[in-house]
């Protein structure tokens, strides 16, 4: 256990406390998961502590100032805000202390204090579908979708196989992203790199993270795969989807099968944010989310 203002890093041993802390909150948001937090972690630095009821999560990014998450746990958390965002000014030197990725249930709860500026972050709204539509790519909005699909199924045949990620196949998908990799040249782009060492630390620690993925075989080689999990009771979180961008239609298989295979049984797929990048925000537009679970900036006034 960490009680605040002690944080420690983020380990596979703290696993069952800190996602059964998130589990009670059932989020909305992507970034509250436990697996989120432990491939990212060292990007963000995660550190976690405990206040009272609530799981404080701390990010130390290198190069940034210090800033948190929105306290997970009851309402009304206006108080255990003001403390937290007191700390890091206080304690940590923050000037202008933040919350990142607030949701709405959050700022509802600290609409009664003035010295809080609330900032949306567009670039950080989740995408969330009807798994169904995901599934069936019925009507004319996912006509293009059909198309795809058709393409790979009129080229590919009986040739693939949709298996499940496990220990026999985990390798071949770590053999994948580094083909990926190196077609999409990761050396020479950061934020490739940091997804790069996310999805090993996905792979590597895969039974551990008890987390669902599939993968697409053509003959015996990986070109696709994905893995993700429930993020609350009527939602699943996809974490990470690749495919061979050389193959028509790929993506739209391996998005289809997964919902199809796994998540049939659950309402809605969260395949969370954008990051502000204009080609993922129409990837991600094309499949007619129902709703964009929107995020918020807080800040401590000074």
């Amino acid at each position: 256990m960490a009680a605040f203002p002690d944080f420690r890093p983020i380990g596979l041993e703290d696993r069952a406390l800190v996602q059964g802390s998130l589990w009670e909150y059932q989020p909305d948001t992507s970034e509250l998961t436990f697996t989120n937090l432990f491939i990212w972690r060292s990007l963000y630095g995660w550190r976690w502590s405990t206040a009272g009821q609530w799981l404080l999560l701390l990010q130390e990014k290198e190069g940034e100032e210090p800033s948190l998450l929105p306290p997970v746990g009851p309402s009304p958390r206006l108080e255990v805000t003001r403390l937290a965002l007191g700390w890091l000014r206080t304690e940590r030197g923050v000037q202008r202390p933040r919350i990142e990725r607030a949701d709405s249930r959050l700022i509802q709860e600290l609409s009664a204090a003035p010295e809080l500026e609330v900032i949306p972050e567009r670039e950080h709204f989740d995408y969330v579908y009807q798994t169904s539509d995901l599934i069936g790519l019925k009507g004319g909005k996912y006509h293009a979708k059909r198309n795809h699909i058709s393409r790979f199924l009129q080229n590919q045949g009986a040739g693939f196989r949709f298996v499940p990620i496990g220990p026999q196949n985990l390798a071949l998908c770590v053999e994948f992203q580094e083909r990926w990799c190196e077609f999409r040249r990761c050396d020479e782009d950061m934020n490739l790199r940091e997804e790069w060492t996310a999805i090993r630390q996905g792979l590597a620690e895969f039974a551990a993270l008890e987390v669902q993925g599939g993968a697409i075989l053509i003959g015996e080689k990986v070109e696709a795969f994905t893995f993700g999990e429930l993020l609350d009771a009527q939602t699943a979180v996809v974490h990470i989807e690749k495919a061979n961008p050389e193959i028509p239609g790929l993506y739209a298989m391996i998005n289809q099968q997964f919902c199809e295979k796994y998540w049939s049984g659950v309402p809605f797929i969260n395949r969370e944010q954008d990051l502000g990048e204009e080609g993922l925000r129409k990837a991600k537009l094309s499949y007619h989310p129902v709703r964009l679970v929107e995020k918020f900036r807080v800040e401590l006034a000074e």
